[in-house]
């Protein structure tokens, strides 16, 4: 069991499967896509562009959820900071990875209609970036927190009890202001809750997921840090939360897939894994252990993120074509077999734009990884390019989402 589980929470699985998907689709042995090579670097142009507009002095930052909590340039990491004043450097860690941990977890998509209207900023905001907001927003009101003299952290206790009515208000949901996925936030929140309770070992008596510092640098003794290793440590601890309905010989696999084409030998052939929500989440981790004094190493060891940004990118430039002329009209799930192949043929080819994308702006893999990559980048020019082919930026597909896969 610890064999298969190994085996499908590793990044370079999880590149060999999804390469094997690539190499399928391009020997014409896909039913659902067509691979247009040449178009390739119309897509790095694209990026390109996207990343020096946005980041002019090309100093980008890692694709992170701490990039929505800078919406509209207001300054939330300095409003946090102060608040935090006069903790040393572990407790503050701490309670970043506890909003980064909560705020990752909210983010799935949030639908065309809601808003969020900050009252510090006097600002709207939308998707993500509102998903960001609020809770950023709800961490400081210390409503994730069940210690009333120390609101700014997130502990088991809280999360288990949470309910829709309790996001609802954090997220200002109303009849006219709909969430989509509201239920199933709420239900992922209380099974995280769960999941910290059951590990004192892991994440302390209060469940905090802030523990993962501990966990990961040996109580602030180590001060080097693989990027994969967070990963693992996450799937490893947090697994349980996602119930998509994959499971291996008893074991819940969470964000893993079956596709003939996946390749792979033994019990886990023919399984390919993603772990999106997980990948994100650590990318997001990243900063608040740099903050802390904490090196990360091996950044490259993870993988792009297989969603609607990203993948998006690689419909709208063409370079991947629907062999279904319905396709964008259709709606699916995450276990259907074209999106299972999307979102592989999305990991494989985002790992082939980013040399192309650095050739361009005269950086190295070690001057700008793929972290880099994402948020300059890839993610930014998949929203581009779906504002100006669809009204509201609609992705160009329709995936039903339940918040544990996107």
């Amino acid at each position: 069991m610890a064999d298969l589980a190994s085996t499908l929470r590793s990044t370079a699985t999880i590149r060999e499967r999804c390469r094997n998907i690539l190499a399928a689709a391009e020997a014409g042995q896909s039913r659902h896509f067509t691979v247009q090579r040449s178009r390739l670097d119309a897509a790095a142009e694209l990026v390109e562009q996207v990343t020096r507009r946005q980041y002019p002095d090309l100093r980008i930052p890692y694709h992170s959820r701490w990039r929505h909590f800078e919406s509209a340039g207001v300054d939330r990491k300095g409003e946090l900071d102060a608040l935090l004043a006069g903790r040393d450097a572990a407790a503050q860690a701490r309670a970043r990875i506890d909003l980064t941990l909560v705020s990752v977890l909210l983010d799935a998509g949030a639908g065309p209609q809601w808003r969020y209207a900050e009252a510090a900023s006097g600002q709207t905001f939308t998707r993500s970036e509102g998903l960001g907001v609020a809770s950023f927003r709800g961490f400081l009101q210390g409503l994730f927190s069940s210690d009333a003299n120390d609101p700014l952290r997130v502990d088991a206790t809280v999360l288990q009890r949470v309910d829709e009515a309790a996001l609802a208000a954090v997220f200002q949901v109303s009849d006219d202001n709909p969430l989509v996925g509201l239920a199933g936030r709420a239900t992922l929140l209380r099974r995280l809750g769960d999941t910290l309770a059951a590990q004192p070992a892991a994440f302390g008596p209060e469940g905090r997921p802030g523990g993962l510092f501990d966990l990961l640098t040996d109580h602030g003794q180590t001060n080097r840090l693989p990027a994969p290793r967070v990963l693992q440590a996450l799937l490893d601890h947090l697994n349980p939360i996602w119930l998509t309905g994959s499971e291996l010989e008893g074991l819940p696999l969470g964000d893993c897939w079956q596709h003939p084409s996946a390749g792979g030998s033994g019990p886990t052939a023919g399984w390919v894994p993603f772990h999106k929500l997980s990948q994100w989440l650590t990318y997001s981790l990243l900063e608040p252990f740099e903050w802390a004094g904490i090196t990360l190493t091996d950044l490259d060891g993870m993988t792009g993120l297989p969603e609607y940004r990203n993948g998006g990118l690689l419909l709208d430039t063409q370079v991947l074509l629907p062999r279904d002329p319905n396709f964008a009209a259709r709606q699916h799930t995450a276990a259907d077999e074209a999106i299972i192949e999307w979102r592989a043929l999305t990991v494989a080819l985002v790992d082939e734009l980013a040399p192309l994308v650095r050739a361009r702006l005269g950086k190295t893999a070690a001057e700008m990884p793929l972290a880099c990559i994402l948020e300059g980048g890839t993610w930014a020019a998949g929203r581009e390019i779906a504002r100006t082919l669809r009204e509201g930026g609609k992705p160009p597909l329709n995936i039903t989402s339940d918040g544990t896969v996107f």
